[in-house]
């Protein structure tokens, strides 16, 4: 029998079959427990609740990247090797539960089995750390706009974000172009063409934020820690663009999409503000005084929304892109380099406009 895993699969087996508990699930009676390493504060926590239940606790270390044998994870980000030790914990465990030992890996110290590299450096999940050329833009101006899409939606996420669109984007830079994308219906990943660091096409890169998370989301919490973590990194966002979903009017019983003048942008206004305030407390400025620099439906190419000097509100996300097709038309020396983020609604709207 052959099995085939990535972290697809392992996902399937966890749910169809339940004989493994993953935290923060529920710990039921009798099933093998399996944690990554967490602040003590909460291992803590799980430690007491497997006690109390009688349950085995096990911590899944971190996947050493040297078990790869010279291969890449496929997901990008650190993040990810602490994932990818929980999948071969868990699809381990499976496999042993089934009959199936010769797949099974036990320690650190153990080869991984031919098929879990496979799984590990094929595996595909579009929305995080995903990179995708925005193919509308002419041959000659191909890779001038690249969306760097990740789905971060909590405070933590949101850091580990913005901590890969900032190495992304340094190490894109030094690339020297962008192949044409492959003629075929896979739906991989559109890969960058490996050119001498040394080699610059003169082109400045411009980083932009193009934003919307869920109300039930704290801002507050989550705008600042990306801002942050990217800054750090020595990347600065030249303009935020705060838009609605618009995946949130395809329900049931829907018949058409609102017009642009029937959206209601109160939300995305309010996050307008905190980014403008986040801006101007950075540069020592009194928040209070971030309105001040926002001009109320003042907008050039009547495209509506708010424009303020860091940031702008746009009434659809379609818009918004036609917006950065056309700033890439008139800045012949710029490459837009925009990281999507805060919903994963958001990320997929982004996706199915520009890959149809």
């Amino acid at each position: 029998m052959h099995l085939f895993l990535n972290l697809n699969t392992i996902c399937v087996l966890i749910i169809a079959f339940l004989r493994i508990q993953v935290f923060p699930f529920p710990i039921q009676d009798g099933i093998p427990a399996f944690t990554v390493p967490q602040p003590d504060e909460a291992m803590n926590v799980l430690v007491e609740k497997a006690s109390k239940l009688n349950v085995t606790l096990k911590v899944a270390e971190p996947l050493d990247a040297k078990l790869l044998n010279g291969l890449k994870l496929s997901l990008e980000g650190e993040h990810q090797y602490l994932n990818a030790g929980l999948a071969i914990a868990l699809s381990s465990t499976w496999l042993q539960r089934t009959g199936h030992h010769e797949f099974t890996y036990l320690e650190q110290a153990s080869p991984l089995p031919e098929q879990f590299i496979k799984g590990l450096t094929t595996a595909s999940l579009q929305g995080r750390a995903q990179k995708v050329p925005d193919q509308y833009i002419n041959a000659e101006r191909y890779g001038d706009l690249v969306f760097y899409l990740d789905g971060a939606h909590s405070p933590e996420s949101m850091e580990m974000c913005a901590k890969w669109f900032s190495l992304a984007v340094k190490e894109d830079s030094q690339k020297k172009a962008f192949n044409h994308p492959p003629q075929n219906n896979s739906g991989s990943t559109i890969e960058l063409a490996q050119g001498n660091p040394n080699e610059r096409d003169g082109k400045i890169s411009m980083q932009i934020l193009v934003f919307n998370c869920m109300s039930v989301r704290d801002p507050q919490l989550l705008l600042p820690r990306l801002m942050k973590a990217c800054a750090n990194h020595g990347v600065y966002f030249k303009k935020a663009l705060f838009v609605p979903n618009t995946s949130v009017y395809y329900k049931v019983g829907s018949h058409a999409l609102p017009t642009d003048s029937q959206v209601d942008l109160s939300w995305q206004l309010a996050l307008q503000r905190v980014w403008e305030n986040l801006i101007q407390s950075d540069k020592g400025g009194e928040a209070k005084h971030a309105d001040a620099v926002c001009e109320e439906g003042k907008d050039d190419t009547k495209m509506g929304g708010s424009t303020c000097e860091n940031s702008r509100v746009f009434p659809s996300l379609p818009l918004a892109i036609k917006w950065l097709r056309e700033s890439v038309q008139q800045n012949q020396s710029v490459r837009y380099q925009v990281l999507v983020t805060g919903s994963l609604h958001l990320v997929g709207d982004v996706l199915r406009l520009v890959k149809m």
